[in-house]
């Protein structure tokens, strides 16, 4: 009993550090060398302050403020989605084209999913995963038939987050009932 609980302690302290260094690298690298600098300045400063140039982050990084465990997590600002293991491991990452009518921040569940139908737009869609609604839209994500993504018509109130098909097949896969949906600035 005492090896396996100094493995587990071994195991968390571990995970804590690598906790920590991940945010201190994100921290680190949020604010670019060249904040407020003209182009020209900026390019001359940064190859004095430092021998290889800053790198930014990854845009497919999971959004740190998404929570634990099995779930989707979907980034408003970045329009993309992200699959997530039980351990926390990225399955899948992809963007999508999102409606006109977005989810507020929070954390849903999948309530309701249908084969095919056709989208608030009128487009045929297929593997709806649908998990919030707002101002009466109900939202959700899909793939077209057709497997466009187009941008939706501004003057509609659409809750269709489109994808294409083959992530649309992944995403019903993984996004059962009740399922944890993420939505993150």
């Amino acid at each position: 009993m005492a090896r396996s609980s100094t493995g587990f302690v071994t195991a968390l302290t571990a995970g804590a550090l690598a906790v920590v260094g991940f945010l201190a690298y994100q921290a680190s690298a949020s604010a670019p060398a060249d904040l407020g600098k003209s182009p020209s300045d900026a390019s001359s400063s940064s190859s004095s302050a430092s021998a290889s140039p800053k790198k930014k982050a990854d845009p497919k990084a999971l959004p740190e403020q998404s929570g634990k465990g099995e779930r989707v997590v979907y980034a408003l600002d970045a329009d993309r989605v992200w699959l997530v293991s039980p351990r926390g491991k990225v399955q899948r990452t992809y963007e999508v084209t999102p409606g006109t009518v977005d989810p507020a921040p929070g954390k849903y569940t999948v309530n309701s999913r249908s084969g095919a139908i056709p989208g608030t737009d009128g487009t045929p869609v297929e593997h709806v995963v649908r998990f919030a609604s707002a101002n009466g839209v109900v939202i959700g994500f899909s793939a077209a038939v057709d497997g466009s993504t187009p941008e939706p018509d501004p003057t509609k109130q659409t809750g269709g987050i489109r994808e294409s098909r083959a992530d649309g097949n992944a995403m019903w896969e993984f996004a059962t009932f009740g399922r944890l949906v993420v939505v993150v600035p």
